[in-house]
This record gives structure tokens, sequence and C-alpha cells, in this order.
């Protein structure tokens, strides 16, 4: 079985890792007639194209921008930052064989039987933030009128903002996308509740919360996927329980249950979970890809995007008491 920790120790950039790792995974599906591995390929591919030929992101970031220059004009007072990145190597590939093991588990639970292939290369193509960009509003201390409560006026400019996006994105070329879940938003606005996910009123168990959204660019023909939330939702995603460090161990104790589904049963299950424990298991010192370096699996320097992915914008807004006073 092939895994993109044999491709890590080489010296090569991310983008030849790429290139060998999706050539080769390519090769074995054809050879061993395994579609998923093809549509695992394919999803390394667009990968490739967005490192390769992301002329195109100047032009999308300064769209987003747009955006930016409304909301400093619409609410002066917050305090509000954006952010892009494009999706790292590992995180990626964490997440691809995730969906896999995660979707097919939860199916034969359910179903007590497995689920056909197109249903799982489905879950797969339903990876949509392999370009991401996030917005984070405050509202500081000093707009506080007395006995007003804080998070509850951050949320309510939250899904302000919320309602404001999809039309003024789809104005510029962008085609908000369906959220494809069951539950719709009750405080996001009609026309546009079909198309968040809203982690804000359905937080999960380790408090993650955020409002989520889908756009395809019709410009650069690419998704991309526009996260909404507080400074104090940002906390927890970033630096609190719902971190990602604590994710990945949640999802490594999760996986190791798997003594529902016994080796040998399910070929498709059977390679994303050892792909998938591999890089639970990753050494981040040990490994060698060109301008990554790192002391432990928490001191680290990525200058390349293999580890915490490739920086595309930073603005940020003070408020409007914070530039009265510079």
């Amino acid at each position: 079985m092939i895994s993109l920790n044999d491709y890590l120790y080489s010296g090569d950039t991310v983008v030849k890792i790429l290139h060998c790792y999706s050539q080769d995974l390519k090769e074995s599906a054809i050879k061993n007639n395994n579609g998923i591995d093809l549509a695992h390929s394919n999803c390394l591919l667009h990968m490739i194209d967005l490192l390769e030929h992301n002329d195109f992101l100047t032009a999308q970031s300064q769209k987003i921008r747009e955006f930016y220059k409304y909301m400093a004009d619409k609410y002066p007072f917050l305090a509000f930052t954006f952010k892009g990145r494009i999706k790292s190597l590992i995180r990626l590939e964490e997440k691809i064989n995730g969906n896999i093991v995660e979707f097919i588990y939860d199916y034969y639970s359910k179903h007590g039987k497995y689920p056909a292939a197109a249903e799982i290369k489905d879950r797969i193509g339903r990876i949509k933030d392999l370009i991401a960009y996030r917005i984070v509003i405050s509202l500081p201390q000093c707009h506080l009128k007395e006995g007003e409560d804080r998070t509850e006026i951050e949320c309510k400019y939250l899904y302000e903002i919320a309602n404001a996006l999809p039309d003024f994105l789809e104005e510029r070329g962008f085609k908000p996308e369906l959220s494809g879940i069951e539950t719709y938003s009750k405080t996001i606005e009609e026309p546009y509740r079909e198309y968040y996910r809203d982690y804000v009123e359905n937080p999960n168990e380790f408090g993650y919360q955020s409002l989520h959204i889908a756009f395809f660019d019709n410009t650069s023909r690419s998704n991309i996927e526009v996260q909404i939330r507080t400074k104090e939702m940002d906390d927890t995603a970033e630096i609190g329980p719902a971190n990602h460090l604590g994710y990945e161990k949640r999802q490594e104790c999760e996986r190791a249950r798997r003594e529902a589904i016994p080796v040998g049963e399910n070929l498709y299950f059977d390679e994303a979970f050892e792909r998938g424990m591999k890089l639970q298991g990753l050494e981040l010192n040990k490994i060698n890809v060109n301008m990554f370096g790192a002391a432990d699996n928490n001191l680290i320097n990525d200058g390349c995007g293999l580890y915490r992915g490739r920086l595309i914008l930073p603005y940020e807004h003070l408020s409007r008491f914070q530039n009265d006073l510079i």
C-alpha cells in the first residue's frame, strides 16, 4: 500500500512530493482497479494545480478584500481579521483518509453493510476547503454599554455579516454551494440557510463554533470555504479544547476503535485507516522536506505549507476607537 509517509524523507519540495505520491497512487489504483485511490489521487491533483497555477489567488483575494472594505465601512466599531490559506498537504491527506474511515464506519454501524464505492468517492469529492478564508470579529469592551452582553452582541453582528456575504460574493463571480446537511440554521436568514453549516447554533461536543459556507469561484474554477466566527470562538478552536491538536488526539482514539470492522473485510477502510494511523504517528522532527523544520511535534517552522498551510492574505481592521489612538 502506498502512503504519503513514504515520500516525506527525500528532501524534495511539497510540490515534488505531491507529484510523485499522486502519480504512484494513480498507477496503483489503475493496476488494482481501486476507484477510491483514483479519487484520492485526483483530489491531490487539485492541490497541485493550486500550488503551481495560483496567479488567480491575487484576483480572488482582492475580491475577498472588497468584503473587508464593506465591513470596515458598515462596522467601524468592530475589530476583525481576514486570513486565507491553502490547505497543508498533511491536513489534506488526513482529511481524505479520515472522511473515508468515518463514512464507512458510520454507514456500517447504521446499516450493517458497507457503502458502495461511488458513495465513498462522493465523500472525497465533498472536500471544498483546499482554499479557505476566515473572518474573525471582536467588539472591543470600550464599545459596550453598561449591562450589555458582549457575546450576544457579537453573535448578532456575526449573523448579519453571514447574511450579507452570499449575495456580495455572488455579484463578484462566486457561486454559493449547498451545505449538504439536513438541519438548517434557524438564525441565518431564509434565502441563505441551505448554504451554511451553523456550528454556532450547533457546537460540537468539544465546543467548536463557527459558520461555514462554501463557494465556487467561477473565474478560477475552484472551490473556497469561508469561516466566520468571533474572537472567543476562534480562541476555542485554535488554543482551546477544540484546537487541531486536541482534534487529532480524539481522532486517533476514535479510529483506534476499529474492532467493529475486522481487518480484511473492507479494503477501502483498511487502507484509509492505516494511512491515517501512519500520519498520526509521524515524528515531524525526523522528516526531510524542503523548507520545513521541527524540533518536535509542537515546535514547528513550516515555510512550505506541508503542515500549517500556505498563507494567502492577512488583513486586520482595528476598531474606530483603536484607530483614533493612532
